[in-house]
């Protein structure tokens, strides 16, 4: 089917965030599924009341799939493409849905979770950076906030489905089709893909200046002969043949210093998903539950329920953040963000620590609290920080290891069972020591072009200390405002 029969404008960019936010809901519905099945009698009776063990082996065969996933996705991203690639993490997440809602022994759950884990692990790299290389550079924060608010929506389902199915413990309909509806998502997933355009940033990389240009041409639902059309092509096309020229994305040259920055922009995007990780995101979403039951006698069902209701603000601040994720800017929002979850921390760990009921109530409302600084800043920030700061060249391999970073973070919250409140200290710690990271080390890239983002670092580079991240930003758009300006009186002539 020709480009000429798809969406074009505002029509295709609705699009585009559709597929993306239904891709990142199958995401955060993955994410929130298995944690309500695991105590299901159904499903205990079946895989014959699996031990603590067992469940964990269980869950981590779905993070390791996702980290493998993200490796295929650094090793075959660029071959394939952005839409290609998507197609085929949602293939990947049909089979392991119908692999664990048919399973009858636990062999057969944990490949259908393994198999899932590939699709959710490239669908994570993939899904950000098509939506960041499609989108105008004023909208990229407020559509990457709706693709994460789509991403906790999901979780928030998972939450409310299980819920649901406790009225019917006994019945395997109360686990096998609560697994089995991720199949749905990715479908609905792969039927939208097929009619929206693929990245131009990527057909540029490949040399398909033909198509690129249509692709553009329906993202401004203008004319392909259009000065703007040209414009945005021909600035596409100088920036990914200077990175070449500059440097190769060879595993060598990515630790290496040089103009483009590469190994620098690579951390930055890691690091952002490292501190989402070890800022302690799972062992809020993990302990809760536990500190209700424990420190207030409430039962498993309402416990559940106050703990998805709690899962309802991460949906809500995540939506909130579509209207100051450009407004403040990344930059700040990280830094707000480390020392409001670094507050949390210190006074849950006190309240817990007293261990009063009155105290318990503080920590449970802190706890809370959290999900407010989190989701206005890491919670959005890390998917969308790789897919802006890297490269056109190495976009696809940093938000690779971006990715895998983040999968590799969520095994870490083992322990707190048995030490318990004082793992909250842990956090707070942690929190802390972020603030001067992000205060020192990161970059704004809030309402620049990703051409922009590029050439800032190169003019950073030559510029040398005695030049802000600030001073090279200016000038990266008047280079570039000069460069595009040249570029239309030369089509005008």
């Amino acid at each position: 089917m020709g480009l000429s029969f798809r969406p074009k404008g505002r029509q295709l960019t609705f699009g585009i965030t559709l597929s993306c936010g239904v891709a990142f809901a199958l995401f955060g519905y993955d994410e929130g599924v298995f944690g309500g099945i695991l105590s299901c009698p159904a499903f205990e009776e079946q895989f014959d009341h699996p031990s603590t063990t067992i469940q964990g082996q269980i869950t981590s065969s779905y993070v390791l799939g996702c980290v493998i996933g993200a490796f295929m996705a650094m090793f075959g991203g660029d071959r394939l493409g952005r839409k290609r690639s998507i197609m085929l993490a949602c293939t990947f997440l049909v089979i392991g849905g119908i692999l664990q809602s048919t399973a009858f022994t636990l062999p057969h759950l944990i490949v259908g979770r393994i198999v899932a884990g590939f699709g959710v692990g490239m669908n994570t790299t993939t899904v950000p950076m098509w939506q960041s290389e499609t989108c105008k550079p004023k909208d990229r924060g407020k559509l990457m906030s709706i693709q994460v608010a789509c991403l906790v929506f999901g979780f928030v389902l998972a939450n409310w489905i299980n819920f649901g199915f406790t009225y019917i413990p006994n019945d395997p309909v109360s686990w096998r089709f609560p697994l089995g509806f991720q199949s749905f998502l990715a479908l609905v997933t792969m039927a939208i893909v097929p009619w929206i355009v693929e990245s131009p940033r990527w057909l540029c990389l490949q040399g398909d200046s033909i198509k690129a240009k249509e692709a553009i041409a329906l993202l401004l639902a203008k004319p392909d002969t259009d000065n703007e059309v040209l414009v945005a092509l021909e600035s596409i096309e100088q920036t990914v043949a200077h990175e070449v020229e500059s440097e190769q994305s060879s595993w060598r040259t990515v630790f290496e210093g040089g103009p483009q920055q590469t190994f620098r922009r690579i951390a930055l995007g890691a690091g952002a998903n490292f501190m989402q990780q070890f800022g302690g995101v799972n062992v809020v979403a993990y302990y809760l539950p536990v500190v209700l039951k424990r420190s207030f006698g409430f039962s498993d069902r309402l416990a559940l329920i106050l703990s998805a209701v709690d899962s309802m603000q991460w949906m809500f601040w995540s939506a909130m953040a579509t209207y100051v994720i450009d407004r403040i800017g990344r930059h700040r929002l990280m830094i707000y963000g480390s020392a409001g979850q670094c507050l949390c921390f210190t006074m849950a760990a006190l309240g817990l620590g007293i261990g009063t009921k009155a105290m318990n109530g503080v920590a449970v409302a802190f706890i809370f609290l959290y999900y407010f600084f989190f989701g206005l800043s890491f919670l959005v920030i890390s998917f969308m920080y790789p897919s802006e700061i890297n490269s056109h060249h190495t976009r696809n391999l940093g938000s690779s290891i971006a990715m895998v970073t983040n999968w590799l973070g969520v095994c870490h919250c083992f322990g707190i069972e048995s030490i318990g409140w004082k793992f909250y200290l842990v956090f707070a710690v942690t929190n802390f020591v972020f603030i001067p990271i992000c205060w020192y080390l990161y970059v704004e890239t809030a309402s620049l072009s990703l051409e922009e983002i590029d050439k800032l670092f190169e003019i950073k580079y030559y510029g040398g200390k005695s030049m802000s991240y600030q001073e090279a930003t200016e000038n990266a758009k008047m280079t570039l405002g000069v460069a595009d300006i040249e570029h239309v009186e030369k089509l005008e002539n």
